[in-house]
């Protein structure tokens, strides 16, 4: 998987909205690109149902890219950029935020890297959005 950002948010439906944009439908969930600045405010926290090493996808990041605002791929320097690898324990909980630049690779020890992500916002939405 290449590397990006996780620049949408859920939402309960779709209301035109100033700054509020990229509009998509998955399986019956709305989800749109906020400002910014909500973004820079949320959190992810990732519960490791499997162990999560080199071999089975670990979470590849860019360290400190989630303070840089939206990024784009093209525009990254990856030769002066300092990647790491997140392996976390059966079990484990690694807690990031969405504009950390992040991929990860295919499994490639036949291993399972189940986990389960939760995205977390302390942001009030405007006009009812939910």
């Amino acid at each position: 998987m290449a590397y990006h950002q996780d620049l949408t948010i859920s939402v309960d439906k779709k209301i035109e909205i100033d700054n509020f944009e990229n509009w998509t439908v998955k399986q019956n969930q709305f989800a749109v690109q906020p400002p910014v600045a909500i973004l820079e405010d949320n959190f992810t926290i990732r519960i490791h149902i499997d162990k999560t090493t080199k071999d089975n996808g670990a979470l590849k990041v860019i360290n400190d890219s989630h303070s840089k605002g939206i990024l784009r791929l093209e525009n990254m320097d990856f030769e002066n950029e300092k990647e790491m690898i997140c392996e976390v324990e059966k079990g484990g909980i690694m807690i990031m935020k969405p504009l950390l630049f992040h991929a990860s690779n295919k499994t490639t020890n036949n291993e399972r890297r189940r986990v389960i992500h939760i995205e977390f916002s302390k942001q009030e939405l405007p006009d009812g959005l939910e």
